[in-house]
């Protein structure tokens, strides 16, 4: 008994501190104004259950990048179209694409935040290697695109949570027209072929 109410405890306060976490990074301008000791005052626990639970501030990210991520990975992997695995490649990489860039609007902060916590490099954040393999092996189904590799890269490039933030934070750019204009990109790289003169290379 005492062991199972210390799961419950576990879980519990792991909500808790998923929950305060997110209402931080709402109230605050800055992503690196919350902390986590700010963050154990407002889930109400001490700071050494908030890194034993998550290890450190990134672990934390993670965590709640995961937490709101799970809805779009459960389509992703077993949904019907257009994110679903039956989706033809070139209708499907448009629809993770813009699967990408809502969840990144609507998590706009914590996006930012987890792509700092790469050592300042999207690149070296754990859920940028998952997007980009997905998106390689759905590109390869593609005939004349040989290069999925780089030309997963590039259309990632798009997402990024830091050009997400400057066009719509500092130019104001319209959800639709940002999801529009991606769209648009993506249809172009897609149906382009090589250049004369040119190798590929994956």
């Amino acid at each position: 008994m005492p062991e199972r109410k210390s799961r419950k405890d576990a879980v519990r306060n792991r909500e808790a501190v998923l929950a305060a976490a997110d209402a931080l990074f709402a109230q605050r301008e800055s992503p690196e104004d919350v902390t986590m000791a700010d963050i154990a005052v407002a889930a109400g626990v001490g700071k050494g259950t908030l890194f034993r639970a998550f290890g450190d501030r990134a672990g934390l990210l993670r965590a709640m990048y995961e937490s709101r991520l799970e809805p779009i990975r459960e389509a992703i992997e077993a949904g019907p179209p257009p994110l679903g695995p039956g989706t033809p490649p070139r209708q499907r990489v448009p629809a993770l694409l813009d699967a990408i860039l809502c969840f990144k609007l609507d998590n706009r902060r914590l996006a930012v935040a987890l792509e700092e916590s790469g050592s300042g490099s999207p690149y070296q954040a754990e859920h940028y290697e998952r997007w980009h393999g997905l998106l390689k092996d759905v590109l390869e189904q593609i005939p004349h695109l040989t290069d999925s590799g780089f030309t997963a890269h590039a259309l990632l490039a798009a997402t990024r949570a830091d050009l997400i933030e400057h066009l719509a934070g500092q130019e104001g750019l319209p959800r639709e027209r940002a999801r529009a204009q991606l769209a648009n990109f993506a249809a172009k790289v897609l149906t382009s072929g090589p250049l004369e003169g040119s190798t590929d290379g994956n």
